[in-house]
């Protein structure tokens, strides 16, 4: 079987194609998808550099899947990335309120992506 598609390795594999992506839209696009305009360099440095902690992540995920040795800290760092990104997400609907459907699709996702990383991290006897 595909080291890509086993279920211990679902969450980063899932995780690595959407937050690339995302990544690249944050680094290069962030207006497509989202309600921003980004106007000045220090706008577009803040979002090159979320461009940047991104990819960084997705490539320790990749890392984790062809090296064993890397699973657990690649799984690690996954929930923590994903539950992270959903405490700030809840956070600004509590102070800022009801964001766009986007956002609470992401909020879901996150929340589900980083739980059953956390339950693949807990099951595995890597």
């Amino acid at each position: 079987m595909n080291k890509f598609v086993k279920p211990i390795n679902l969450h980063l594999t899932i995780s690595i194609f959407i937050v690339f992506n995302i990544a690249l839209i944050y680094g290069f696009k962030p207006d497509l998808w989202f309600d921003v305009k980004v106007l000045t360099t220090d706008e577009h440095s803040i979002f090159k550099a979320i461009m940047g902690v991104y990819i960084a992540f997705s490539s320790l995920w990749f890392v984790g899947i062809t090296k064993e040795k890397f699973w657990q800290t690649a799984t690690i760092s996954n929930f923590l990335f994903m539950f992270g990104l959903a405490f700030g997400r809840i956070v600004s609907i509590i102070f800022d309120g009801i964001p766009s459907t986007i956002f609470l699709l992401g909020t879901v996702g996150e929340l589900t992506l980083g739980f059953y990383a956390f339950y693949q991290f807990k099951k595995s006897k890597v």
